[in-house]
């Protein structure tokens, strides 16, 4: 049989109630350091931070990448390394879509694209669903490159 533990609070060996975890509310956690809120998570997971500064908060889920992507986009694509990618389409010489696992909640959402010393542009605006690339040398004709990387911001679905 499971242990269980049953507290509203944990509070610092000092018991002087400025510094530990307040469970005694029913739809949020909150953490505290010096009888000041510095982290909380309420019932649906959504997590906000005291920020570098100390006064302002940053939700945990919005500072996120929601999907990323390093591949070698010469010869046979491949993959270095993926988050929430579910693979790479190749249309081309330097045309490229990265695919989501989880779609984005909408076409506004934030990619960004570095590809080695070469000019990347997006072939089309950000949707839900994958980005949609190009890769260009300095001649502005498209080019397949060894290093490809891609990021992107925004809420998922």
């Amino acid at each position: 049989m499971a242990s269980e533990i049953k507290v509203d609070t944990i509070v610092n060996a000092g018991g002087d109630n400025d510094t530990g975890i307040d469970l005694a509310t029913n739809d949020q956690i909150l953490l505290k350091v010096a009888n000041a809120t510095k982290l909380t998570m309420n019932s649906t997971g959504q997590t906000t931070i005291v920020g570098e500064g100390g006064t302002t908060t940053t939700s945990v889920q919005q500072g996120l990448t929601k999907v990323f992507c390093k591949f070698n986009g010469e010869s046979t694509i491949a993959i270095g390394d993926s988050f929430n990618t579910s693979g790479i389409d190749d249309n081309g010489t330097g045309q490229y879509d990265v695919n989501y696992t989880n779609s984005m909640a909408s076409a506004n959402n934030c990619p960004n694209i570095n590809a080695d010393q070469f000019m990347s542009q997006f072939d089309a605006e950000p949707n839900a669903t994958r980005v949609n690339m190009t890769i260009r040398n300095s001649s502005n004709s498209t080019v397949d490159t060894g290093f490809i990387s891609v990021n992107v911001n925004g809420d998922l679905a």
